[in-house]
């Protein structure tokens, strides 16, 4: 059964830093993004957590450019309220093998309108791309 002082040298190793207490809220260490998904992949790994509930929305953002397709649809992360994950919890989740967070209810569109305004739009311009060497080769 993982401790929480196990579970916080955990996430030292990972995050790079040693100021974190049982209660220290991992987004907040700087645990954001991919590093956020990448910590959670491994912990549910290493300590053999059912993540079947997780919804990472409630607790991490996305990397990446700030895309068109954002200003006109929010992603995920920004329709909900975030929820802080700590060392403890993550240490109670370990130790029942169950990720033990239950979300408020939400709704979520099907489809995320943002990444799709994002395809388009690269879509579009490989189109331009492609016209434009064809025209040079034409001409």
């Amino acid at each position: 059964m993982p401790l929480t002082a196990e579970i916080i040298d955990f996430i030292k190793d990972l995050a790079g830093t040693d100021k974190i207490e049982p209660d220290s809220d991992i987004f907040e260490i700087g645990m954001v993004g991919d590093d956020f998904h990448e910590m959670i992949e491994k912990y549910s790994k290493k300590y053999s957590v059912n993540m079947t509930h997780h919804l990472w929305y409630f607790h991490a953002d996305e990397e990446g450019f700030t895309s068109l397709g954002k200003l006109f649809f929010d992603p995920p992360y920004k329709r909900v309220k975030r929820i802080p994950v700590t060392p403890a919890m993550l240490a109670d989740f370990a130790n029942k093998g169950q990720w033990g967070i239950q979300y408020p209810d939400h709704q979520l569109p099907k489809r995320r309108y943002d990444i799709l305004i994002n395809q388009i739009i690269f879509g579009l311009f490989l189109i331009y791309i492609a016209i434009s060497i064809i025209k040079k080769c034409i001409s």
